[in-house]
This record gives structure tokens, C-alpha cells and sequence, in this order.
């Protein structure tokens, strides 16, 4: 079996790991790729977000299944490109991926289906946002309506802050919008699912940490760590499922938005219970490389039950263990990350480490345990081996279970 990997970063490098242990006599490709991904197949020089070069590298190559990490070739019609070539790939429409290529329409569509989230205005203008901050008793939260790598957040503190952040994001680029949203309080948990346009397969939930310094300080990241499972109840877990994760499929279906591929709930559970951050059209990085090592089902084995309507069917099943990923950046990131050399990752003991892209975020670090802890210890005996000059990470992933407040 040939299989064709588009992207190039530490969730891509996972998936490209995690079927090479599955399936070691399938050839693997990847475009772009990185070095990481180049040790278990070929890197071939197309860029993810090249829609029509992907499906063109597919034919070419005979390539008999497309996996897309990134959100932006989604969110641009890549799974509709593959699909008028009559090419398997596994992921959303862009019509499906619009849950998180315009957080404004998902707004409205969260409103539509009666999914819990925060209350929001969307604006096109700073006079609009000058009148949005009014109606809100605390300062907001600010979000860019596009795709902004993870990083089109801001939590702000003043009034004067969120009107700094709404109108940076204005001015970036010709008809920008902005989400102006109520600021919930409680703790994040990602809910990811494997979907097949009718069912859902929740994964293990997962927490990430997306500022760049201990104790939640600094800029905002692309995510600088991540550990599975949290420690989420069963109550709660049937409730976000019965709540936000089927209603959500259910509706995009019912607009003629049938969702194939990985759904990803951002969810902040609040005291009145859970609700939508945001919703993602892929797999999250860094919670990829913490939950792909617990994965016991073959994946492609995942994704073709999706891709065939047939997920409910099928039992994925997860290893009784925990992992805790964490991020290594190079120097300067996240605002001008430095280009280094790094030494000692390719071969650790008790852990594995994921090479990322261009973005700074050069390794994901994972460690194996049999609990959080025991977990976290690998990580980071493993990040200690590593040389990564002027390099930066954290030192508190996964130093409780933020499920388990207190």
C-alpha cells in the first residue's frame, strides 16, 4: 500500500510514524515532509497547500491513500480536488471545513444546531468593535474570523488591549473580520473524533498548552505541549458527545456539509458545563504526537472505515497508558524563530521525538507511562539528551491533570 502524507510537521511526522509501526511494508511519501518523515519514506518538494499539485503527485505516484495534517489545504478544497480525480484522501470538504476556516460561521452554525458556546459579535470594522467591547461587562477575547495557525487569539486583559488586538487583525489584510467573544472561565480539554460523515469515534481527551513560558505566561503558540488521556468523567465525556460532538456532525450533514476526517472540538468546561472555544478540521498539533502513540488500531485501518461509512462498526481501541508530548522551539520563536541544528533526537530511550517544520517548533518530545507522571519523567529525560542551541520549552507539561482541578 502506497500512502501519501501532506505536510510537513510534528503531527505529520506522527502519522508517518504511527503507520510505518503499523503497516511496515507500506510505502510511504510525504509532501513536503521533513527530515523525521524522510527516515521512514520520501519527501517529495510539493507543498501542502499546493491543491492542485497534490492530487496531480497522487496520480503520478499511484498513490492509494492521502492523509492532510494542516488545516489551510483543507480549508482551500483539497478533499474536493482529490475527489474529482476520483483519489482517496481523508479529510473534510472545504464546505465541511469551514467550522474552522471562519470561526464567524461557526458561530452561526453553533447557534443554529444549539451547541453550548460563548456569546459573540462578529465585526468588520474598528466602529463595530468600538460598539462590540460595550456590550460586554469584562474585557473579551479577540479572535481573527480566518485561519491564523493558532495564533489569531488574543485573551486580553483591558479594553484597550482587545481594541490594539481587534484592530491589528483589521488592518492585516483587505476584508478581515473579527470575533469579539465572551470570556469563559473554567479549563480547556480537546475532544477530538474521528468521523465518517454519520458517526464519531472519540479519541482519549487531551490537554494542550498554548503560551510559550511555565505557568501559562508569554505570547501565544502554535502549542508548546500536550498530554493524554485528561482525566475527563464518564458523565462528562457522554455529555460533550451528546451535546457538541454528534449535534455538530449532524448538522453539518444537514446542510450538505458531510464531515469525513478528524472533528476537534476546543472545548472550555465552565461551571454551567461545556462549551465550543473553537472548533478545528484536523488533527491538533502537539495533541497528535500525544495521542498517536496510544493508538492500538492500525490508522489506516481508522481511516478507511471512515472513508467507507463504516466507522461504527469498527472498535478503535487505545493503549491503558498515558503520554505527555513537549514541544521544543528554537530561539527567538514564536515571533522570529532561529534556524539551528539539532543533535541526539533520533534514537531515545523510553520516548520519541517528532521533527517539526519551519514554524520554530522543531521537535515534539513523547513520553510513554503508565501514568502522567511516569509519562512526563520520560519526556523529559529524553528533552534532556537532546541538543538544541539557544533552544526554549517548558518545564510543566503535564505536571498535573488539568482535569482534575485542585
Amino acid at each position: 500500500m502506497k500512502v501519501l502524507i501532506a505536510g510537513g510537521g510534528g503531527r505529520e511526522h506522527a502519522l508517518a510514524w504511527k503507520i510505518a509501526r503499523d503497516r511496515p511494508d507500506a510505502t510511504l511519501l510525504a509532501a513536503p515532509g521533513n527530515e523525521g518523515m524522510g527516515r521512514l519514506g520520501r519527501c517529495l518538494p510539493v507543498a501542502a497547500t499546493d491543491v492542485p499539485g497534490l492530487p496531480r503527485l497522487a496520480r503520478e505516484e499511484r498513490v492509494d491513500l492521502t492523509i492532510v495534517g494542516p488545516e489551510a489545504p483543507l480549508a482551500e478544497g483539497v478533499a474536493d480536488a482529490f475527489a474529482a480525480a476520483g483519489l482517496r484522501l481523508f479529510g473534510p470538504t472545504r464546505a465541511a471545513a469551514e467550522i474552522e476556516a471562519s470561526k464567524a460561521w461557526a458561530k452561526d452554525f453553533m447557534w443554529r444546531h444549539g451547541i453550548p458556546t460563548a456569546r459573540s459579535l462578529e465585526c468588520a470594522s474598528l466602529e463595530e468593535v468600538e460598539d462590540a467591547l460595550a456590550a460586554f461587562e469584562a474585557p473579551p477575547v479577540i479572535k481573527d474570523d480566518a485561519l491564523a495557525g493558532g495564533k489569531g487569539v488574543t485573551v486580553a486583559e483591558t479594553l484597550d488591549q482587545a481594541l490594539v488586538a481587534a484592530e491589528t487583525i483589521l488592518r492585516s489584510r483587505a476584508g478581515a473580520r473579527v470575533v469579539v467573544e465572551e470570556r469563559l472561565s473554567g479549563w480547556e480539554v480537546s475532544a477530538m473524533a474521528f468521523c465518517d460523515g454519520r458517526s464519531a469515534a472519540l479519541m482519549p481527551f487531551s490537554c494542550d498548552y498554548k503560551r510559550l513560558r511555565d505557568g501559562d505566561q508569554g505570547p501565544n503558540t502554535g502549542g508548546m505541549g500536550a498530554y493524554a488521556p485528561a482525566g475527563v468523567s464518564d458523565e462528562l465525556r457522554r455529555r460533550i458527545e451528546r451535546d457538541i460532538v454528534e449535534p455538530a456532525l449532524r448538522g453539518l450533514a444537514e446542510e450538505g456539509r458531510p464531515y469525513v476526517g478528524v472533528l476537534y472540538p476546543g472545548l472550555m468546561i465552565t461551571a454551567e458545563g461545556p462549551k465550543v472555544l473553537e472548533f478545528n478540521c484536523r488533527f491538533g498539533d502537539p495533541e497528535a504526537e500525544a495521542l498517536l502513540p496510544l493508538l492500538e488500531t492500525d490508522l489506516v485501518e481508522v481511516v478507511e472505515a471512515c472513508l467507507e461509512g463504516r466507522l461504527d462498526k469498527l472498535d478503535v481501541r487505545w493503549a491503558n497508558r498515558s503520554c505527555c508530548a513537549v514541544v521544543m522551539a528554537s530561539a527567538g520563536y514564536p515571533d522570529k524563530p532561529e534556524t539551528v541544528q539539532v543533535r541526539g533526537w533520533e534514537d531515545l530511550d523510553g520516548a520519541v521525538a517528532f521533527r517539526g517544520g519551519a514554524s520554530g517548533r522543531v521537535l515534539t518530545v513523547s513520553g510513554l507511562g503508565d501514568s502522567l507522571a511516569a509519562a512526563r519523567r520520560r519526556a523529559y529525560a529524553a528533552v534532556e539528551r537532546i541538543d538544541l542551541p539557544g533552544g526554549q520549552y517548558r518545564t510543566d507539561i503535564g505536571a498535573y491533570d488539568r482535569a482534575q482541578p485542585g
